[in-house]
């Protein structure tokens, strides 16, 4: 009867242990929400320029800088305007790493954008 008892005990503990427990996930809009943008670019990818746009306008004195895919900083313009077009036609083909700096050089927004040529 022992044995019984102990292999009933050990098949429920079993099951237990494989049984799923449903979880329950919060929808909170304001943890799951993207946070807004700072800077549009288009087109991408670009063949021979490509506009920068501040979206936020609390971004004066912003800082762009420009890396190719090894890290090496190809550009830097202080003092963005509401909109700035760069030309491409001293950079490779290939991937461009850019970084919105604000006044203090803060990293506000970074992205990628891909020069075809």
């Amino acid at each position: 009867m022992k044995k019984f008892y102990l292999i009933i005990l050990f098949f429920s503990f079993i099951s237990l242990a494989n049984a799923q427990v449903p979880r329950v996930v919060e929808s909170n809009p304001l943890l799951n929400a993207a946070p807004a943008k700072a800077i549009k670019f288009y087109p991408n990818p670009a063949t021979s320029f490509i506009n920068f746009e501040l979206i936020k306008s609390n971004q004066k004195g912003a800082t762009l800088q420009v890396y190719n895919f090894v890290g090496k900083k190809v550009y830097e313009l202080s003092n963005l305007n509401q909109k700035t077009s760069l030309s491409l036609t001293e950079f490779y083909r290939g991937v461009y790493i850019f970084q919105l700096r604000d006044k203090s050089g803060r990293i506000v927004e970074s992205g990628k954008f891909q020069v075809v040529k």
